[in-house]
């Protein structure tokens, strides 16, 4: 159950307090010079009668960032529950224009995976119940609007983690389905599914060729949000979703092959931005495909050789069966370039473990052409924490993934690879705007920070929420 969040003038009953503080800030009293410096997300606890206070530090007033306040607010929180608080007051003070950024670091940090078969009388993080946001009286009001979209975005980003925290036997293409008709339930959203039947009817050769080695047949799920003008282009968000990926026929290594359970959290954070955006009624029209499949290497599985034909006709040249997202995606990209030719087409997919070597665990790989998109993206990674690194795309790097017997193959050479994959996805956008991102490095993590735990991380959804509202605004 999500905490219940009140924005206050003065705090009621007795919470345990946050409070944040800049580098060179005067020291509360109980605390000893060298104790607390204020460096951004560093922490003291205060013991009172009553109640405890943390006190977290912000670092240089004149380089504050809305994510500073975030990670700040973040960490405090996650200390708290750690230690048993069920109800905690932030004290925003001089940082009251970052609450939605607060909002957002209280709701992440208190975020946990409950597991399976724990013992629920063993768990040493409490749940935070209720959250009083605490501001000047002439900032009650646009506080209460920041936090009311802050709550909106970060319960499902929650909601994203959970489910890409699920394994592959306990989440499917078909799972995926359910859960997306869940979602859809009692917003303004409209969703239809393909079945493997439909997507064979619809001659979705791509999806069908990588599921086709799996028990747990594929699926394709569009979902509609109409917020804008009827005769307004949308803008179409397409999210890998491999709820599971062995490589298929080119099999991965054992080491670390669990951890392709979080390949579906392009997909995932798609199904989570179109529920935000339902929910924050954005104006403008946006779509979301999702194709979702499992890779295995069954007795229907494709092969290395295999040529694949996809929606619209284009052929792929399958060298290696692991690069298999990019075949389910571009059928969906195509799809939405022919149905509902849209004024942008975002990818997100953990497409490449090239990505991780140049960019690492903290930023994820933006490939565009459009100087419009890149510069949007890289402002809002700054507001929102979920950076984003431009890498190229087309030129050479499209040159090394045509086929001389299809219109494209799959693989290339290791060298430029995220940029090569990249620049094969975007062949099916055509001429269509396309920002692809390749978050494979940032889409879960094994060694969080300390306002996060570990495991999937929804990135890109609030990234991406953060662009559109900057487009609409």
């Amino acid at each position: 159950m999500p905490a219940k969040i009140d924005v206050r003038s003065t705090a009621q009953g007795s919470p345990d307090l946050v409070r944040f503080a800049f580098k060179g800030a005067e020291l509360p009293a109980g605390v000893r010079k060298g104790e607390f410096a204020g460096a951004p997300s560093s922490l003291v606890l205060l013991r009172g009668k009553e109640a405890r206070t943390v006190i977290v530090g912000l670092g240089d007033k004149e380089k504050l960032e809305p994510d500073t306040v975030r990670k700040a607010a973040g960490a405090a929180i996650k200390h708290l529950l750690k230690i048993g608080a069920t109800e905690i007051a932030l004290e925003l003070g001089a940082v009251a224009e970052h609450a939605g950024a607060a909002v957002e670091g209280a709701i992440l940090a208190s975020y946990k995976f409950v597991g399976f078969g724990k013992d629920p009388s063993k768990q040493t993080h409490s749940i935070l119940q209720r959250l009083q946001l605490i501001v000047r009286e002439n900032e009650v009001t646009v506080a209460r609007a920041q936090a009311r979209e802050a709550e909106i975005v970060a319960n499902l980003a929650n909601l994203v983690r959970d489910l890409g925290n699920l394994p592959g036997n306990l989440f499917t293409p078909a799972i995926l389905a359910d859960k997306a008709r869940e979602l859809v339930r009692g917003r303004k959203l409209s969703l239809k599914v393909w079945d493997e039947k439909m997507l064979k009817r619809d001659r979705f050769g791509g999806i069908l060729a990588v599921g086709g080695g799996s028990a747990n047949p594929p699926r394709l799920l569009v979902m509609e949000y109409r917020g804008g003008p009827k005769t307004q282009p949308p803008i179409a968000l397409v999210g890998k979703a491999v709820t599971f990926d062995t490589g298929g026929i080119s099999l991965k290594p054992g080491a670390a092959m669990d951890e392709m359970k979080w390949d579906k959290m392009g997909g995932l954070a798609v199904l989570g931005m179109m529920g935000a955006i339902a929910d924050l009624k954005l104006p403008l029209n946006v779509v979301g495909l999702i194709p979702s499949a499992e890779n295995m290497p069954g007795p229907d599985a494709y092969r290395p050789g295999d040529i694949v034909t996809t929606r619209d006709g284009k052929t792929i040249e399958i060298l290696n069966t692991d690069a298999e997202g990019r075949v389910i995606l571009v059928d969906a990209i195509a799809y939405a370039r022919e149905t509902y030719k849209p004024s942008a087409i975002f990818e997100y997919s953990t497409l490449t473990g090239a990505v991780v070597m140049a960019l690492g665990h903290k930023r994820a790989g933006l490939f565009t052409s459009e100087e419009k998109w890149r510069d949007a993206f890289m402002a809002a990674g700054r507001r929102t924490g979920e950076t984003v690194w431009p890498l190229p795309i087309d030129g050479e790097y499209r040159e090394n993934v045509l086929s001389e017997i299809a219109t494209a193959k799959n693989t290339s050479f290791r060298e430029g690879s995220a940029c090569s994959s990249a620049s094969f996805v975007k062949l099916w956008a055509e001429e269509i705007p396309f920002v692809h991102l390749d978050i494979a490095g940032t889409a879960w993590t094994t060694k969080p920070p300390a306002h996060l735990e570990g495991g999937a991380t929804a990135f890109g959804l609030r990234l991406t929420l953060d662009v559109l509202k900057s487009v609409t605004g």
